[in-house]
């Protein structure tokens, strides 16, 4: 009996042991985690990857395939545009496939990186980015396309180095100001550095020329400076003077004052067929879209009358072909994606992890400002700039770093979720 009693409590023993190792947690209890939830999320060992935000992964899968279709729909009568001789209608869309291919592998990749590594390695990656983009300036390395030498040929792509550089200054501005946190309220000890880096960026990239891209650079340096703490009226100052340097670059340079001379007025006859033509054409796109549109596939601009459709001008032809509903969606879901993005990095911080949410604010920046601009562009409300619209335009370097940056959030999310489920960090 007695024997029989002593094994009967060991089982109820052992019962309630793995009751309590398989029961759910509960907010507010205490008790010890089951053994899989114990991760290390700063160090080499694997986090559940199982455990992401979907909603995210959802919406950037959505825009790529949405923008893969109209890709395909803007792209299809360039076969027979004598500048484009020699393609087939479906050119452009298997390019575009294999580098959506391409950033997928990628992203696959950055995603089993820990913030920590990248953390670790900000500086060297600014590193790289600056060789490149020093690099494209070459004659026998970087590509001429319009009169701008912007591309590196890597013979299954056209690698853009100032995609690569956008990343970069996301990485090197939240290190830094992890780096340099304590003298954050010293706004020339802060910033002075950051400003000297960012200027010789631009520096290369007005050389391309590159305006657009380092407007993009500049606002992501900027918004991580004010979003790590830097004083907030140093911050606004150096902004007035930035502006006032982009003022005086604009008045001693004829070709972009003409740009912003014709996008203030490009039904002008002296610009209407040159430097307001893609705008006014973009214009007339989105007039004859209306609410709901002609059709996916009906555009009338693209046949050879709107120059960048596939790229620059996307949006255009997503408001005739689909009207004011598409383009709403659109914007829509890019408020959603910067919206979660900003948020990721929010929680980040929440968590003591400074560098990942910075990082994540960063990208949230990239994303959402430059959807911004090529919205602008196309609606008329800005000058037009050369940059593509994030996740949907033709481009095969900008939807690989794009991917790579979403990965990175995504990683910064899992990580958030497993310190929050208890892990160690």
């Amino acid at each position: 009996m007695n024997a029989a009693a002593a094994l009967q409590g060991r089982l109820g023993r052992l019962w309630a042991q793995l009751r309590t190792r398989l029961a759910p947690r509960r907010e507010g209890t205490a008790g010890p985690l089951p053994v899989r939830e114990h991760v290390d999320v700063g160090g080499t060992r694997a986090v559940r990857l199982s455990a992401f935000d979907t909603q995210l992964v959802t919406v950037v899968a959505a825009l790529v395939a949405f923008g893969l279709v109209m890709v395909y729909s803007a792209s299809i009568a360039l076969a027979d545009n004598p500048r484009f001789s020699g393609i087939t209608q479906g050119f452009f869309l298997k390019k575009h496939l294999i580098a959506i291919g391409v950033a997928f592998v990628a992203a696959l990749l950055t995603v089993q990186l820990p913030m920590s590594f990248w953390e670790k390695n900000a500086p060297w990656v600014f590193v790289v980015a600056l060789v490149l983009l020093i690099a494209v300036l070459l004659p026998f390395i970087g590509k001429v396309v319009n009169n701008a030498r912007r591309w590196i040929p890597l013979g299954f792509m056209n690698f853009q180095p100032s995609e690569l550089a956008k990343l970069a200054i996301a990485l090197y501005a939240a290190s830094y100001m992890v780096r340099r946190m304590d003298v954050r309220e010293n706004f020339w000890r802060a910033v002075t550095p950051m400003v000297v880096a960012v200027a010789f960026v631009g520096a290369l990239l007005l050389r391309q020329p590159d305006m657009g891209a380092f407007i993009v650079i500049a606002t992501i340096a900027m918004g991580i400076l004010f979003l790590g703490g830097v004083n907030a009226r140093m911050f606004f100052l150096i902004a007035l003077v930035m502006l006032v340097v982009l003022g005086l670059f604009l008045a001693f340079d004829d070709l972009r004052r003409e740009r912003i001379l014709a996008y203030l007025d490009p039904w002008n006859p002296k610009y209407a067929q040159g430097k307001g033509y893609q705008l006014t054409h973009s214009l007339i796109a989105l007039g004859r879209g209306e609410i709901f549109g002609q059709g996916l596939g009906a555009s009338v601009e693209k046949l050879h009358y709107l120059p960048e459709a596939h790229t620059d001008f996307l949006l255009a032809v997503i408001g005739e072909e689909l009207g004011f509903v598409g383009v709403a969606v659109v914007i829509g879901a890019f408020f959603w994606l910067t919206r979660r993005i900003v948020g990721i990095g929010r929680q980040a911080i929440a968590l003591d992890r400074v560098f990942a949410g910075l990082m994540c604010q960063g990208i949230g920046i990239w994303i959402g400002f430059q959807a911004f601009i090529n919205m602008g562009v196309n609606l008329g409300v800005l000058p037009t700039k050369g940059l593509t619209l994030p996740l949907m335009s033709y481009g095969g370097s900008a939807i690989l770093m794009n991917a790579v940056a979403l990965a990175m959030v995504l990683r910064v999310d899992i990580e958030n979720r497993a310190l929050m489920r208890g892990g160690r960090a």
